[in-house]
């Protein structure tokens, strides 16, 4: 592990910036100390996710806590594709680190912000335009559709900013930088817990209030990642890197499309979860709610497990050391099995303390959204570790290039998720809601572990035969 420490010189002052290189050290520091940062990161964006239904609910009210959870999944999906464009851009980016080829992670970089840039543009409009009919289609009592539009619509006219973090996140993260974003994260997280209290509480802007904080939130985000990017000489890029190379946009997309898609599948099917809650009392979307955002605390570690992986295996594909990758989805593999035992102990322990800091009303809308949320809960936590798994190998899957078979497990995910919200709700009530998400999880592993095994497999054939070439190249 190196770090690359810009200082104070000629120019003025100089940001400190953390560049990896993990191909070499060992594996299991290497991956521990990239996830711990996005870990304290998560925290913090979920603290702040957490704070924004806190504060809806407790000065709103429940319609809007409901409301709150229904522009989840739109959102979601939105966040999703814009992920999985900004991660396809970082894998090619951490190989052509791993590569040590400077010309070609400029190259890929510059054409990157060409690709998100006009990705970004059309996702702008369509998410503005389709915003009502995504709220129709999750059958949205009338009571809770101005509530929820006007959250929607303001988050999605945030759509560029949101891009553009994570398309700065992501590079930063393809060189082994996992500090930045922690900062980001860290400066986002405290600005839009104080926004939130002024707007809503303040200024009574309302559930709009929450929303406001939260884009201005993203947007103080997106200006450090850029700060630091501008200093790094990795990617000091010039005129030339930003003239685009059809078959660089085309490679881009043959691994960012399925991870859009992907992410798409995924939130998909938490709109029918979110479809089938709507059937049932405004306590219970509140309680389905505030159990969903503390699923969001249960996943603290899973995508810093996840971005781990990718970097990790991507740059060490680079380099051509398969052994190393096989040491680190081992390690990677313990390390996230016991990080969500803890965690699940944490929050069976005190699930309901923290739910109770979502609602207010009357005792008995109190107690049933709070028992709602707490069986919720519990369901998630017994079955952890098989979310924690999955993690690990899909995202070592596409560090490896194949973003397929990864968005094929998400089919899977989609085809549990809506059967059993669909069929279990029908035969057993919302019990059968709360076990469609775990019964996700396991799908999808069904389909990730034997493809990884066999991707892993293909690739060292690959290598092998490749380094006989050469050998019998040098030969004749």
């Amino acid at each position: 592990m190196y770090y690359n420490h810009l200082r104070k010189g000629k120019e003025g002052p100089q940001l400190k910036t953390y560049v990896t290189n993990m191909t070499e050290g060992n594996p299991v520091r290497l991956i521990v100390s990239f996830a711990v940062p996005l870990m304290i990161g998560n925290v913090f964006q979920q603290l702040y996710s957490v704070v924004d239904s806190m504060v809806v609910g407790k000065f709103l009210g429940v319609d809007a806590l409901a409301a709150l959870g229904i522009s989840g999944w739109p959102g979601f999906i939105v966040l999703g594709m814009i992920q999985g464009i900004a991660q396809g851009v970082s894998i090619l980016m951490a190989r052509d680190f791993g590569k040590e080829d400077l010309p070609s992670l400029k190259k890929t970089y510059g054409n990157g912000l060409i690709l998100c840039g006009g990705f970004c543009l059309c996702l702008l409009l369509a998410a503005l335009l389709l915003a009502p009919a995504m709220l129709y289609l999750l059958s949205t009592p009338a009571r809770l559709q101005p509530h929820a539009l006007l959250y929607l619509r303001i988050t999605f006219a945030g759509i560029p900013i949101i891009m553009g973090y994570n398309l700065f996140a992501s590079a930063l993260r393809a060189l082994g930088d996992s500090r930045t974003p922690l900062y980001a994260m860290i400066v986002a997280s405290v600005l839009n817990i104080v926004l939130d209290i002024l707007f809503v509480r303040g200024l009574s802007w309302g559930i709009g209030g929450a929303a406001v904080a939260t884009v201005l939130a993203q947007l103080f985000s997106m200006i450090i990642c850029l700060a630091v990017i501008l200093r790094l000489p990795q990617l000091k890029i010039a005129k030339d890197d930003l003239n685009p190379v059809p078959g660089l946009i085309r490679q881009m997309l043959i691994l960012s499309t399925p991870m859009a898609l992907q992410n798409f599948l995924i939130a998909g099917g938490g709109m029918v979860v979110q479809y089938a809650a709507t059937q049932f009392s405004v306590e219970f979307i509140a309680g389905f709610t505030a159990g969903a955002k503390l699923h969001g605390v249960l996943e603290i570690a899973t995508s810093s497990f996840g971005f781990a992986m990718t970097t990790y295996v991507a740059q060490n594909l680079g380099a051509g050391r398969m052994d190393r990758i096989h040491r680190g989805v081992r390690s990677a593999m313990g390390a996230a099995v016991a990080t969500s035992l803890i965690i699940a102990g944490i929050m069976l322990a005190s699930g309901r303390l923290i739910l109770r800091g979502f609602v207010s009303g009357t005792p008995q809308e109190v107690a049933t959204t709070i028992d709602v949320g707490y069986r919720y809960l519990a369901i998630m936590c017994l079955c952890l570790p098989v979310l924690y798994l999955l993690y690990v190998f899909r995202s070592s899957l596409q560090g490896l290039g194949n973003t397929v078979l990864p968005m094929v497990s998400a089919i899977s995910e989609l085809i549990m998720r809506t059967s059993s919200a669909l069929l279990l709700t029908a035969l057993i009530g919302e019990t059968g809601l709360f076990i469609a998400e775990v019964a996700a999880w396991f799908g999808a592993d069904f389909v990730l572990i034997p493809s990884y095994l066999y991707v892993v497999r293909k690739t060292e054939m690959l290598i092998q035969h490749t380094e006989k070439e050469k050998h019998y190249g040098t030969l004749a």
